[in-house]
């Protein structure tokens, strides 16, 4: 089911462990997008729910897109919250694109233990392999 917050637990971890070094906001940013696409299967009511961004090749793309637009994106929200007196919010680029390689390499390495009919290697899963 797309949005289940398990995948948010090690990115907790790495926070209380990299601090500064890790974006949490970035992280939950990339667990969203990369099940973007199981839901839209969901509300389609398609059989395939993880497909291309539930695989390697696709936590590569994600992780670019999630780096790049979740560094602005954090930035803002901690402009807003922060109060226009506080000192100008800057999440570093290495911070931004860690924190969403994490989540969506994650991401797909827990998916493929609790989905039995995920292909993490494979561009996408054969509708073969998915029946029993």
């Amino acid at each position: 089911m797309p949005f289940t917050p398990y995948h948010m637990g090690p990115g907790m971890l790495v926070k209380a462990a990299l601090r500064g070094g890790f974006s949490l906001m970035v992280f939950g940013w990339t667990q969203v997008v990369t099940d973007i696409e199981p839901l839209v299967g969901m509300l389609r009511g398609t059989g395939d729910l993880h497909g291309f961004s539930h695989t390697y090749l696709g936590a590569v793309f994600i992780t670019l897109f999630c780096g790049c637009t979740g560094k602005y994106a954090v930035e803002l929200v901690l402009r807003v919250f922060d109060g226009p007196l506080m000192k100008a919010a800057v999440v570093p680029w290495w911070v931004a694109m860690l924190s969403a390689f994490i989540g969506s390499f994650s991401h797909v390495a827990l998916d493929s233990i609790m989905h039995a009919a995920l292909r993490p290697s494979l561009r996408f899963h054969s509708p073969v392999l998915c029946t029993a």
